[in-house]
């Protein structure tokens, strides 16, 4: 191999497409314009981006459930909607604030992918959000609102056990699979 080969080499790897291809996206779109410049420009400051920060890689199962991830997908619009619905009643009901806690969810899952999606449901699913994240203990610490009683933790704790069960059977291993 040549010094030229290795030299490109050392510049690309296929398993960074992925990762190349939403940096430039994500540049696109931040100039807000498709255009030979930008797409050029974004390669530029991707593989500079790639190459000057430490981004761990993203290891997939390489399995894909097509009727797992729509019934995920209709788990978190319909919790969604629901949601919303609730929180906004709590922002214009009479009373006192709704009480709130603090809930460390130690999940089943030792895939930052999935880790990473659950924590992106749960946050995007309005009534709580992820504050912080031990990726190696695999454990989500969630603030969550209107939980008065031990009941709506308990739900809370439910439906985010459900989150991670939807998306390991759409897109998990095999073996996190069998271990469900």
């Amino acid at each position: 191999m040549s010094d030229n080969e290795r030299g490109a080499r050392s510049v690309f790897r296929w398993h960074e497409l992925p990762l190349l291809i939403g940096l430039i996206i994500t540049w696109m779109m931040l100039w807000r314009e498709i255009s030979w410049l930008s797409l050029l420009s974004g390669v530029v400051v991707s593989v500079i981006a790639m190459r000057l920060f430490y981004l761990p890689p993203v290891m997939l199962a390489g399995r894909f459930n097509v009727w797992w991830a729509a019934r995920y997908l209709g788990f978190f619009l319909w919790h969604l909607m629901l949601a919303s619905f609730q929180v906004a009643w709590l922002a214009v009901r009479p009373g006192p604030p709704p009480r709130t806690a603090i809930l460390a969810m130690r999940l089943r899952t030792r895939s930052d992918f999935i880790l990473t999606m659950v924590a992106l449901t749960v946050s995007l699913i309005p009534g709580s959000l992820v504050v912080e994240v031990d990726r190696f203990a695999s454990t989500l610490y969630l603030h969550v609102l209107n939980t008065p009683t031990q009941r709506e933790i308990r739900r809370m704790r439910q439906q985010t056990r459900h989150i991670e069960e939807l998306l390991i059977r759409a897109v998990g291993s095999r073996a996190e699979v069998r271990a469900l």
